[in-house]
Order: structure tokens, then C-alpha cells, then sequence
């Protein structure tokens, strides 16, 4: 058994890991989700779910001075002020009725570079999906008539597999390159 081991190293140093971890924080705050390695993602749900905390016991708080002091407690780690003022007005209001577990780790399988383990790791209650994008209107004066232009993104359908025999029946011409460079038509008969 291995005792008195609280955390993981990341092969960093203690310096390196704690940057590491509170910029993870803040783009964790900024993004309400982010994509990293799985060892990370656990190591961050571990770093930021006593933040959290933190934020929600300030908006709780009886008199002014505990809330300021909680403030202050969270931006020795954060140091990021949008991402604070994200934190106390955004995300602790949000979280108020729950009691610990914010985050949520997905594994979403290995990367192909160099096959480590990642996973997605999001604040609970923002996993709001995307609406549709909506069709973009442009207005567009020719000569004095006012036109309306809608552009819709659509995705383009692959096209059919065209082989030799397809292109003999259709009667294409093929194009061949000849020893010398050239190009020589011939008709497809």
C-alpha cells in the first residue's frame, strides 16, 4: 500500500504544476469545458471543486468581511480577474443548491499522436448543446432594387465513383500522358 501520495506529479515540477493547473482552472471558468489528457482532468476536478466551494460560501456569507476573505482565498490560486468575476457572478449563483460535485470527467478515448488517454472535463450544469446556425441574410443594392441573399451552409454529397467503363459509356475522352510530356486525347470508343 502506498501511503501519504495525495495527487499526481505530471512529471512537472511543483512550480510548473501549479500554473498548469490554475490555467486549466481559469479556461475550465472562461469555457464551462475543456479537452485535456485524463490524468489531468482528474487532477484539475480535484484542484477546482474546493473553488467552487469557495465562491458559493461568499454568496452565503453572513457579513461582508467573510465574503471579501473568501475572494481573496480564491485569487491566490486563480489570479485572473474575468475569470473570478465569472466564478462569483455566473457559476457560484448556478451551483448554490448543490452540495460538491461540479465537474464532470467523459473519457473520449486515446489521441492519435501519441495514444494518451483524454477526456473532456465540464461544469455540470453547462452542457448546453449548440442551437443550429441560423441562414445568413445579405442586402445587396443593384441599380436600385434592394436584393436579399440567403446563404445556407450545406454539406457537399460525395460524388459517384466514376470508372473506366462509366466514362466508355458516356462517351468522356480521356486525357494520357505520353513518354515525352505531352498530352495526347484519345476518344473513348
Amino acid at each position: 500500500m502506498i501511503h501519504r501520495r495525495k495527487g499526481r506529479k505530471l512529471k512537472r515540477t511543483y512550480t510548473h504544476r501549479k500554473a498548469l493547473l490554475a490555467n486549466l482552472c481559469v479556461a475550465l471558468i472562461k469555457n464551462k469545458k475543456i479537452k485535456t489528457t485524463l490524468a489531468k482532468a482528474k487532477e484539475l476536478r480535484l484542484y477546482i471543486e474546493p473553488i467552487i466551494t469557495k465562491s458559493r460560501k461568499a454568496l452565503n456569507a453572513a457579513n461582508a468581511e467573510s465574503g471579501v476573505h473568501l475572494r481573496r482565498e480564491v485569487n491566490k490560486f486563480l489570479q485572473d480577474k474575468g475569470a473570478i468575476t465569472t466564478l462569483f457572478n455566473e457559476i457560484a449563483p448556478k451551483m448554490a443548491n448543490r452540495n460538491g460535485g461540479y465537474t464532470r470527467v467523459l473519457k473520449m478515448g486515446r489521441r492519435l499522436g501519441d495514444g494518451a488517454e483524454v477526456a473532456m472535463i465540464e461544469l455540470v450544469d453547462y452542457n448546453v448543446e449548440q442551437a443550429p446556425e441560423k441562414p445568413e441574410t445579405t442586402e445587396t443594392e443593384t441599380k436600385g432594387k434592394t436584393k436579399t441573399a440567403s446563404k445556407t451552409k450545406t454539406a457537399a454529397k460525395p460524388k459517384a465513383k466514376t470508372t473506366a467503363k462509366t466514362k466508355k459509356a458516356a462517351g468522356d475522352t480521356e486525357v494520357k500522358k505520353t513518354t515525352k510530356g505531352r498530352k495526347k486525347k484519345e476518344a473513348a470508343e
